[in-house]
């Protein structure tokens, strides 16, 4: 017999610890991960977050300790998200060169100038109705909302963001953002899209994090989850509007995708670990029926294996100070 058993056995690769190391295919590590994070404007204490444990709503005016911390963790790069107390219904705070939008990410780069600052660019924590732009009859404007969207993302490079992150899952939103960013003399700062961002149920705990105050959904604007090609087809739209990366939203479930788009372009691509799947790992492990440990790095692992080159997640600490 050729080809086959006795011959080929590939346990013989798995037979001790270096070798299992030696043939592993696929490498995560924290120069992998992006850490969101959440900052409050108005407040002097740290808020735990329920829903997520270990995770906490940081005051506006000890975010650059917590970046300090970061980086001295070896945290390359933050993903920034505001809780603000100045809502309105068309989220004007985040156009302002003195609202929360700006000064996380100047905050943030005047800590520490080679942390790579993302600025998360969306309404949605900063409308009094919680949804991701201009309303209209009950539904967002798209176009109105393309134009305030440059506003912000011009407004966050100016505070020294590297990269725009527009979440608002708008039509035509990478091409009017880099528009407003060339037009503002920023030809240099980049776009990470969230260019396949799904209409998840497992968004749930950053409600709680971000103070939305949705009613309703985003079934409008965010992607069906059943939808395969249509998934690919919105991340290439964005590529074409020159996007200088991709992402996928949430990551855990949706592991086809990452891999369909990463065949389908050449772009770095992100995915992002969302809350609910962090606080599934969290409090089944309080329960006693995973270990937190292994499972956070196998479902780290698989995100990377399905094609990602990086990876928004709330465990980016712990992966940068107990390791892999």
């Amino acid at each position: 017999m050729s080809g086959g058993f006795p011959l080929v056995r590939p346990r013989r690769l798995r037979k001790s610890p270096t070798l299992r190391t030696l043939f592993q295919e696929t490498e995560l590590s924290v120069d992998d991960l992006v850490l969101p994070i959440f900052v409050e404007e108005g407040v002097q204490d740290f808020a735990d977050i329920t829903s997520m444990p270990g995770v906490r709503r940081i005051p506006e005016s000890k975010l650059a300790g917590e970046v300090e911390r970061y980086a001295r963790a070896g945290i390359r790069a933050i993903m920034t998200f505001g809780i603000s107390h100045h809502k309105d219904d068309v989220g004007s705070d985040t156009w302002r060169e003195d609202g929360l939008v700006a000064r996380m990410s100047r905050i943030a780069k005047q800590a520490v100038p080679e942390m790579v600052v993302m600025s998360d660019t969306c309404f949605c924590e900063y409308t009094d109705h919680g949804h991701c732009g201009v309303l209209h009859g009950g539904t967002v404007h798209n176009d109105q909302t393309l134009e305030n969207i440059g506003k912000q993302a011009v407004v966050a490079a100016q505070a020294g963001a590297d990269m725009i992150a527009p979440s608002a899952a708008m039509d035509g939103q990478v091409l009017a953002i880099r528009r407003a960013l060339d037009a503002a003399g920023f030809e240099d700062t980049g776009i990470m899209a969230y260019s396949t961002k799904f209409a998840s149920s497992l968004y749930g705990p950053f409600r709680e994090a971000g103070g939305t105050t949705l009613q309703g959904d985003r079934k409008t604007y965010q992607m069906n989850p059943m939808n395969r090609r249509e998934a690919v087809r919105e991340s290439l739209l964005d590529e074409e509007e020159g996007a200088d990366a991709l992402m996928v939203k949430p990551a855990g479930a949706y592991l086809d995708v990452i891999r369909d788009i990463r065949d389908a372009s050449r772009l770095p691509l992100a995915a992002y670990q969302v809350s609910g799947e962090y606080a599934m790992i969290k409090f089944g492990a309080a329960a006693g029926a995973v270990d937190e440990h292994k499972v956070v790095r196998e479902t780290l692992g698989a995100i990377k294996r399905a094609g990602a080159d990086l990876i928004l997640t709330y465990f980016a600490m712990d992966i940068a100070t107990q390791g892999l």
